[in-house]
């Protein structure tokens, strides 16, 4: 059995369906997404949903900033409030990070991202009981804060059904089809071919096995995320979301009044096989959350671990994506998105369908240059001019 498209978009999680609703919002009309299980269940659903725009590469600043009001009226732009809360989202920094975090601010500022810097009395307001002493510097961004990474890839599989595009599910793509050094379609795990003008390639740590079979090589691993519950003893209240990079970890406020920890050491990053994990965290991990949480919340009245997960960042050899064409025509990639992917998602949809549909973008201040497949190659990775010392190229 054979089927065609225009655009055949391989992995239904939420930077795929952010993208299939781009190209139908911008016009294009025929595009078929296929999901090798179901929509996404892959690493989208075990992401911490962080809204955030302090990035110290001003493209991917710019791309974060460009989506922050796509959040905010997500209900007037895909039907559904995609369980956005804008509690606003805070980093801060030792002395030894004090220089990067300035500068990085005055880029930011100068792309027009609203973020300030603040004193130990102001983070007291906004979270109370959490120690401040070790940090020489915070900046505040009010507008940031948390989602839902799953909500937010089914409300973008909803708007894009609506506008005509076609989803499969359990149909799980097996190769790329070639022909005269061209990439033309798929086929899948039931022998049916897939025939498209244009296939990209969205399928996370899937993406290296897949693009090898067309001869591309991806410099794409998994790398694993461990995310650690926490219940204080009483819910926490309203409180942003925290970017310790003087500990090196990140903490969320969970809906219920749990906290969320997360680690932001990649000094020395673990992968994973994405298709065979223990999804939950090793007693390692657990023992380093409870030391850095105990550091940064000395009052909790009386804490106790409720739980783990883990994810994986499809991470790159620089920490950012790869977002443009690859080396063999008619086929286009979509990966690498390294823990930024949630943030970004309603800009990664918009560059790609611009780029697809009319060779160029209209986000203001992104370099589609800056994520193209050939950096590696040409030995010019996207870096941070102002990178933190431990916190790897995460920010």
């Amino acid at each position: 059995m054979t089927d065609t498209a225009e655009f055949l978009i391989i992995g239904g999680g939420l930077e795929g369906l952010a993208i299939a609703w781009s190209l139908a919002e911008r016009g294009a009309t025929d595009i078929l997404v296929l999901e090798r299980a179901t929509l996404c269940s892959g690493m989208t659903g075990n992401s911490s949903g962080v809204v955030r725009c302090h990035y110290g590469a001003p493209s991917l600043a710019a791309m974060s900033w460009w989506s922050v009001p796509f959040f905010e009226n997500a209900r007037e732009i895909l039907g559904d409030d995609l369980g956005f809360s804008q509690c606003g989202y805070v980093v801060g920094v030792g002395a030894d990070n004090l220089e990067p975090l300035r500068a990085n601010v005055v880029m930011q500022r100068a792309l027009g991202i609203e973020v300030d810097f603040i004193g130990p009395g102001e983070m007291a307001e906004l979270w109370p009981g959490l120690r401040t002493d070790d940090f020489a510097g915070m900046a505040y961004e009010p507008r940031g804060g948390r989602g839902e990474a799953y909500l937010t890839g089914m409300g973008f599989a909803a708007a894009a059904r609506q506008r005509g595009v076609r989803i499969r599910q359990q149909a799980k793509v097996v190769k790329l089809l070639t022909d005269a050094g061209r990439v033309i379609g798929a086929q899948l795990a039931d022998g049916t071919e897939v025939h498209a003008g244009t296939v990209v390639l969205a399928a996370g740590p899937w993406t290296p096995e897949l693009a090898a079979t067309a001869g591309v090589e991806v410099e794409v691993k998994a790398q694993r995320a461990q995310l650690i519950l926490i219940d204080q003893g009483e819910p926490l209240g309203p409180v942003p979301v925290l970017s310790d990079l003087a500990s090196l970890q990140y903490l969320c406020r969970e809906p219920n009044g749990e906290v969320l920890a997360g680690n932001s050491d990649h000094a020395a990053p673990e992968y994973l096989d994405p298709d065979d994990f223990v999804n939950r965290a090793d007693a390692h991990a657990v023992d380093k959350v409870i030391a850095k949480l105990g550091h940064r919340l000395p009052h909790m009245p009386d804490p106790r671990v409720t739980g783990s997960y883990v994810g994986a960042y499809d991470v790159t050899p620089d920490y950012n994506p790869i977002i443009g064409p690859a080396p063999v025509p008619g086929l286009f990639l979509a990966t690498g998105f390294s823990g930024h992917g949630f943030k970004i998602s309603p800009a990664v949809g918009r560059l790609v369908a611009d780029l697809l549909l009319h060779g160029r973008t209209e986000l203001p201040d992104v370099d589609p240059a800056d994520f193209r497949y050939e950096r590696f190659a040409e030995g010019k990775p996207l870096l941070s001019p102002h990178p933190y010392r431990g916190a790897g190229e995460m920010r």
